[in-house]
């Protein structure tokens, strides 16, 4: 799985999710696009991962030959974090700071009105499982104390004899000069062969070691994870398969070989998510829209991610469960209201949806082996908005178990009630969960929602997302061909990308722009190696650079884009009042003139540029009526309506299709609510839009 370049056309992309496995081929000499589906093997992922690339080629007619380059996201990471027992895991610190962990940050979630009731979580790496190590680094990266190589041996040593097998290394100061750190790593090497070690001067070089020390102890967690699902994928793809250039997703939107990410894993904790954002920027783009919300809806949760300008937002502020992860990630906001959200009755007698899930196993109650509790999808299939059987015919959905289950939580409920008013309140309800979470990410940091469109993508976020379109007056809701299948395309849009950060904290009137150029160059050279060592071409290479800067006093930081070229004073103005502008878009104010500046890491990112892919173009000019499957009563507004059920793949560009509609295709149902229509563009995208009618009376 080296980084050279493949010799076939073929670019495949796999998205493994918990339930299915999402596979797109793209050949772009031909122009062609195919998708699949195939069952995730959670017992060995890498089976379902090679099934899928197999199954699509047999779909195409190519051989594994034809295979160019596989383009992979992955949840080992994240499952690793959140589904794993946290064992096995030492830290070493300098002396004096054992209790780094257990100090943590003042900062409590939901702010101090939750201080009565917040719990701190439980340490990542019990207090016996700490080992502190003598030698001291200042803020400069200057020795204050030589490191104590025979500490180390005993810490090393220690963590051999608890059976420790990850350690985590956080040392004081080690961003600013990595000699002890990597010190440290050879004695332990020396003593305990056998142990995964992460070096936080490799992980996050920067400074504020609560962060640093956690991203690190996450990274040595799920190296080992990583390191043997890529060693499974090796053995299954076999030799043809293993040619080609194997690369694994970032979180913060680029790709990277595989070689790179065993390395350091913790740049993929959310690499599914980040794909579809990034597919989901290619769409609005093809649609003709440059501001959009991301509503990406699956069976447990639905994430949402803000894409202005066809960017989507990068924050280094995330989590993973509760972990603090401070790494470049796309910014994506997640809320527990899937197609497998449990509806239930609450202490105080009232219905709510969510978080609670099903899961793939059991699932939905109208699933084969469904279980017992009524979902979201169990609700739409009541109200005739789902067909009676999902992918193609590959589950068959029981209507009278999912309208049974209903039936007996309205009695529960204790309200008179038909079925179908208790279905209607279920997905009103995850309606407005997904639309709050949209106004938290829009309104909350002064941004109209009504200015943006609606990209919804997932198995179950088109038979919904329209009437959320409505609930924020929002623009349009963009719908893409293959909607569950998404992710796995932007897997193919996106390019290499290597991170890069120092810090070196400066006020404003010691920036030195020879001082600045310098470490820019260095940063700069620190990707270009790594991009070379994936086989990418200088010629290809392309370098972002930015700096995170706060007002002198501020405890946090605005991260914020640096003029490119030589950096001279202009170019140090200009990055200050980039500052300046970011920090009064973000909080609402500025202080230009009044407080001084200072940045504290500068940063760089090199990306690889590949060229993207695009949706191949569908016929036009013919009639949508041969397009229409059946007509069937679906639930609106109170009662049935007889409404038209359409077959997806066989819309022509053009079409319009009046409200109420039902548009179905593999993996995917599209409901188009009363007062709405949905048009198709060239590229099988439909959008879907008040009727002007609609428009006035909302007025």
């Amino acid at each position: 799985m080296d980084g050279g370049s493949g010799k076939g056309n073929l670019r495949i992309g796999i998205d493994t999710g918990g339930t299915f496995t999402d596979i797109v081929s793209i050949d772009a000499a031909a122009g062609t696009m195919n998708v699949t589906k195939v069952s995730s093997t959670p017992h060995n992922p890498a089976v379902g991962l090679v099934q899928g690339i197999h199954d699509v080629l047999e779909q195409t007619g190519d051989d594994p030959a034809d295979v160019g380059v596989i383009c992979h996201g992955t949840t080992v990471a994240t499952n690793a974090l959140l589904q794993g027992q946290i064992e096995g895991l030492g830290l070493i610190v300098t002396k004096g700071f054992r209790h780094i962990l257990e100090i943590a940050r003042q900062a409590v979630p939901d702010g101090y009105g939750n201080s009565y009731f917040w719990v701190k979580p439980d340490r990542l790496v019990p207090l016996h499982f700490v080992q502190e190590v003598g030698g001291r680094l200042n803020f400069k990266g200057e020795e204050l104390t030589e490191l104590d190589e025979d500490s180390v041996r005993a810490a090393a040593r220690a963590l051999k004899q608890q059976d420790i097998r990850a350690v985590g290394v956080c040392l004081m100061h080690s961003y600013a000069n990595n000699t002890h750190e990597k010190r440290v790593a050879e004695i332990i090497s020396e003593e305990h062969p056998d142990a995964v070690v992460s070096l936080s001067c490799d992980v996050l070089p920067e400074y504020r070691e609560y962060e640093r020390a956690v991203t690190t102890l996450v990274d040595a967690f799920v190296k080992p994870y990583m390191s043997r699902y890529l060693g499974n994928v090796a053995e299954e793809l076999g030799p043809t398969l293993r040619e080609p250039p194997f690369l694994v997703m970032q979180s913060s939107g680029g790709v990277i070989s595989a070689e790179q990410v065993v390395e350091k894993p913790i740049t993929t904790a959310l690499s599914g998510p980040a794909a579809g954002a990034l597919g989901a920027a290619v769409v609005s783009k093809l649609a003709g829209f440059d501001n959009v919300v991301t509503l990406d809806a699956g069976g447990t949760s639905t994430d949402i991610c803000l894409i202005e300008d066809s960017e989507p937002h990068i924050t280094t502020d995330a989590s993973v469960g509760p972990f603090p992860v401070r790494l470049p990630m796309i910014d994506i906001r997640t809320v527990g209201t899937g197609g497998g959200s449990i509806a239930w009755k609450t202490r105080e007698g009232n219905l709510n949806v969510g978080p609670i899930s099903a899961g793939a196993v059991p699932g939905p109650m109208c699933y084969p082996e469904g279980g017992d509790a009524p979902t979201i999808t169990d609700a739409n299939l009541a109200l005739g908005r789902l067909p009676a059987e999902l992918i193609g015919g590959g589950i068959e959905l029981n209507v009278e178990r999912a309208r049974q289950g209903i039936a007996d939580l309205a009695k529960e409920l204790g309200r008179e009630m038909s079925v179908e008013e208790l279905a209607a309140g279920i997905i009103e309800i995850a309606n407005w969960n997904q639309a709050n979470m949209i106004r938290q990410m829009t309104i909350q940091r002064g941004i109209d929602p009504r200015d943006f469109a609606l990209l919804s993508f997932g198995g179950s976020g088109p038979a919904q997302s329209p009437a959320v379109m409505d609930l924020l007056n929002m623009e349009a809701c963009i719908v893409p061909p293959n909607p569950g299948n998404l992710s796995a395309f932007g897997l193919l849009a996106v390019d290499w990308r290597s991170d890069h950060i120092l810090t070196r904290v400066t006020q404003q009137d010691d920036i030195d722009p020879a001082a600045v150029a310098e470490i820019y160059a260095t940063l700069e050279g620190e990707a270009r190696e790594t991009l070379i060592r994936d086989g990418l071409a200088a010629e290809t290479h392309r370098y972002v650079r930015e700096a995170d800067v706060r007002y002198a006093g501020q405890s946090m930081e605005v991260r914020v884009t640096a003029p490119s070229g030589e950096v001279d004073a202009g170019a140090v103005e200009a990055l200050i009042e980039a500052f300046h502008a970011a920090h009064e878009r973000t909080f609402g104010y500025a202080y230009r003139g009044e407080q001084k500046v200072e940045i504290v890491n500068f940063c760089l990112s090199g990306f690889g540029t590949i060229e993207r892919p695009s949706l191949p173009r569908i016929d036009g000019g013919g009639d949508a009526e041969a397009a229409r499957k059946a007509t069937r009563p679906v639930y609106f507004e109170g009662g049935f309506r007889d409404t038209p059920v359409f077959n997806r793949a066989r819309l022509p560009a053009g079409t319009r299709i009046e409200g109420p509609a039902v548009i179905e295709e593999f993996g995917s149902t599209t409901v188009v609510f009363p007062g709405q229509f949905a048009t198709v563009d060239d590229h099988g995208i439909i959008v879907v839009r008040r009727s002007t009618d609609e428009i006035e009376r909302i007025r």
